[in-house]
């Protein structure tokens, strides 16, 4: 039994002598018969992740839910929508195991320690490999920096520390990355609500977008989004996803740096003055180039190091949930990086 993770638009999922068929709409395909695009048996799949345009048909539903089968719909950007489930859930365990957890500080601190150390290795390998050209006094700094951090973790005793430590490491990056942009882009530090250059409108909207994908990772495998163990309980905040979130920022920031320094986005035309409250505004047709590179980086494969196959970003981000999941189960909270870079 797997979960089938699929991305292809106006597509539809149909079942001929129970096996699951996922079909090409005639219409998008440009008219004909339906182009047969899957085909497996039912059995084999107990958990279907549909991103956007894909439909089911009542014989679709009606053989998934006999046999207990969920399936999770996700906007195409990874955003939760909602889930068709039968009326047994298995995730009443998992969440009373992840409350547990709440509860005991060695059990939290340990996890939240797996991910900053996830987040500052990811940053430490973005600047490196920017920086091949030749590194600045700044950002030899920034990465001395950013390894010393990375030793100390394991030391610390207390979420608070840790998160001290977590911040003073990202401003010692930021003070780095913010290098690689030229003068041009007015980007001089990490700043937002409201982001006052066109650097931090980019990062805090690539941002956004990556705290749906991680809201709906988190809730695809059945986790309270709300309970985290690296941030803290706010109401309404999904704490569990914006811990999730921490290893793939300098995603997001890979793509703001390529958006920027390639020329698929301009300062002078893609970004104009704003109100106080949003002084610095991104334009349609720039916003729609964006969100093709962030779609494009998302769906680039690599091979995730605890299941040993290659799948887009987007669901590496969902197994990555599925880590925190297994290590709460079994009691484990030893959470392993991604380790791309």
């Amino acid at each position: 039994m797997s979960t089938l993770y699929l991305v292809q638009q106006n597509t539809k999922i149909r079942i001929r002598n129970r096996r699951l068929q996922v079909e090409r709409d005639p219409e998008a395909g440009g008219g004909g018969e339906a182009e047969v695009l899957l085909s497996l048996p039912a059995g084999q799949v107990s958990q279907l992740v549909l991103f956007g345009n894909i439909g089911l048909t009542t014989p679709a539903i009606d053989l998934l839910l006999a046999q207990n089968a969920e399936v999770v719909f996700l906007s195409q950007y990874g955003e939760y929508r909602g889930e068709l489930v039968s009326s047994l859930t298995p995730h009443v365990p998992m969440r009373r195991a992840q409350y547990r957890c709440l509860e005991n500080p060695s059990q939290a601190l340990a996890l939240a320690q797996g991910f900053v150390s996830a987040k500052l290795q990811h940053q430490r390998a973005l600047l490196q490999r920017h920086s091949r050209e030749g590194r600045s006094d700044l950002v030899e700094s920034s990465l001395a920096h950013l390894a010393r951090a990375l030793d100390s973790i394991p030391h610390k005793t207390g979420l608070d520390s840790l998160r001290g430590l977590e911040g003073a490491a990202t401003a010692a990056y930021f003070s780095a990355f913010r290098t690689f942009f030229g003068a041009e882009w007015r980007f001089t530090d990490r700043n937002r609500r409201p982001p006052a250059d066109p650097v931090n409108v980019l990062l805090s909207f690539g941002y956004t977008l990556l705290a749906q994908a991680a809201s709906g990772a988190v809730q695809t495998v059945g986790l309270d989004p709300y309970v985290g163990f690296l941030h803290e309980y706010v109401y309404n905040r999904p704490a569990m996803a914006l811990d999730i979130l921490e290893e793939f920022r300098p995603v997001v920031d890979g793509v703001v740096l390529w958006c920027c320094r390639s020329g698929q986005l301009s300062p002078d035309k893609d970004f104009t003055p704003g109100p106080p409250e949003r002084p610095v505004v991104l334009g349609e047709d720039g916003k729609r180039r964006f969100l093709q590179a962030y779609q494009g980086r998302l769906d680039q494969t690599y091979t995730h190091p605890l299941r040993g196959l290659k799948m887009p970003l987007r669901q590496c981000m969902i197994e990555q949930a599925r880590q925190v999941a297994d290590c709460l189960l079994n009691n484990h909270f030893d959470y392993r990086s991604m380790g791309f870079r």
